[in-house]
């Protein structure tokens, strides 16, 4: 213990979905319950200062996504030229996905996620290293996060209303890993379909002090909030009962808003205003290679369960596949007109591009390693491009519109990529007729994305 607490531990979150990062705060639990001296900087809203870096004896990066790890790489670079002695660990769910790259880069232990006790362990050990095995996903007696030292919560994204007024928003999870194994997800070639429940009075614990600092709405961060469906109803109907007046958000497969439809009314008894869903494609051929689990036909019966229980739902997409064509963007674009889901969809889930990172699991179609070129240590990914030249320039100018009309409402954003699809693809223009708009729906300021990024410029989107 007296060894612990002669070290000083610097704790860095580079972006976790615009949200105040868990990741950060769990750890810190852990380590100030442990004695030991701990500084946190989540570099999306504060500065990391030389004087942060000087006195650290362990820094230690949270890489929950994608974004984050990229964004990582030039502050790795710095803290090895500014304070050459300290250990560098890095953890978290893309961390064993970028083992080799991080070693390169002069970290010396890799954790994957639910680290906290191995990271409280490398710091109480004598030896400068300590070799613990990134892939294996230990059972936490989780702790109530340690928030006290973030940013406060004003300073992250909020929840804005269909009257324009808006909330403060915290984040937490009730659940960490998936049952499931969607080729695409980050999750499947670390959890491999496992999953953990935290226990109520830990996530209750967090939620009540992020309310206490301020938050009116709950964003519950769990990869499926179905995955243990007792559970989630548990937890929000607790939550209702002590805070009627917040409102939450939670995300859920397809099929699970199926399976578990009767769940729904209670969603929406309980305050939940949305339920994102990664819906990806319409496309069968798409659904099928990323084994999402779900047809066409699902999301469409999930969008109508979802309006009768009175529960808006935000799908998701990653639009721009090397399976996609001109033709079929446009008829997904028709089928989100035809169920009036315009102000639903983020329009940045227009323009995103599939990933096949280290380690992705789309690598097992022969499809995907015949065509992908050379794995890129820049963008950490199996770069790809389209047969068809076209796919990729209607991307490229989706992404622009997007960036372009950031401040634009989101029906009027997907009109102008709606005419810009429809131009590429030689189709005669939408019916006004056709078109069912909904009122404006309640959604984040900052679009959020995780099993995917907006493009090579991340810096104009985080």
């Amino acid at each position: 213990m007296e060894q612990s607490k002669a070290v000083r531990v610097l704790l860095v979150s580079t972006y976790d979905l615009g949200r105040q990062p868990l990741g950060r705060a769990s750890p810190a639990a852990w380590f100030r319950r442990a004695g030991t001296d701990v500084d946190c900087v989540d570099t999306s809203r504060q500065s990391l200062t030389e004087e942060a870096i000087r006195r650290a004896d362990v820094v230690a990066f949270y890489l929950p996504m994608h974004t984050a790890t990229r964004l990582a790489a030039p502050l790795i670079d710095r803290v090895r030229t500014c304070n050459p002695a300290a250990r560098i660990v890095a953890y978290g769910l893309y961390a064993p996905l970028n083992e080799n790259w991080l070693r390169e880069r002069g970290v010396s232990t890799v954790l994957g996620p639910e680290a906290e006790a191995d990271l409280v362990a490398l710091v109480a050990s004598p030896r400068p290293q300590v070799a613990i095995p990134a892939a294996r996903i230990p059972r936490l007696d989780f702790i109530q996060p340690d928030r006290s030292t973030l940013p406060p919560l004003e300073r992250y994204a909020a929840l804005e209303m269909p009257d324009g007024s808006r909330r403060i928003v915290g984040a937490t999870e009730a659940t960490r890993g998936c049952k499931h194994l969607c080729r695409h997800c980050p999750i499947v070639p670390v959890y491999r379909g496992a999953f953990r429940a935290v226990p109520l009075d830990v996530v209750l614990a967090d939620v009540q002090a992020q309310i206490a600092a301020g938050a009116q709405h709950i964003s519950f961060g769990d990869p499926d909030f179905f995955n243990g469906p007792t559970h989630a109803r548990r937890l929000v109907e607790q939550l209702a009962a002590q805070y009627p007046e917040v409102t939450y958000d939670v995300t859920i497969k397809i099929e699970h808003l199926l399976r578990h439809a009767e769940l729904l009314p209670v969603l929406h008894d309980t305050g939940c205003l949305f339920v994102t869903s990664a819906v990806e494609s319409i496309d069968p051929l798409v659904l099928a290679h990323l084994r999402k689990g779900h047809t066409r036909a699902d999301f469409v019966t999930a969008v109508e369960l979802c309006r009768r229980a009175g529960v808006r739902l935000s799908p998701t997409f990653v639009p721009f596949t090397p399976w996609t064509s001109i033709a079929g963007y446009v008829e997904l674009l028709d089928q989100l007109a035809a169920l009036g889901l315009e102000e639903d969809v983020a329009p940045i889930q227009l323009g995103i591009r599939l990933l096949v990172t280290a380690d992705s699991a789309l690598l097992e179609l022969d499809d995907i390693r015949e065509n992908v070129e050379p794995f890129d240590a820049a963008s950490l990914t199996w770069p790809w491009r389209h047969r068809d030249p076209g796919v990729d320039r209607l991307q490229e100018e989706v992404m622009r519109v997007v960036a372009a009309m950031r401040e634009a409402p989101r029906s009027v954003v997907f009109d102008t990529i709606d005419r810009l699809a429809r131009g590429v693809a030689n189709a005669a223009p939408r019916a006004v007729d056709a078109v069912r708009r909904a009122e404006a729906s309640p959604h984040m300021t900052e679009a959020w994305y995780c099993c995917a990024e907006p493009g090579p410029d991340i810096s104009s989107f985080v």
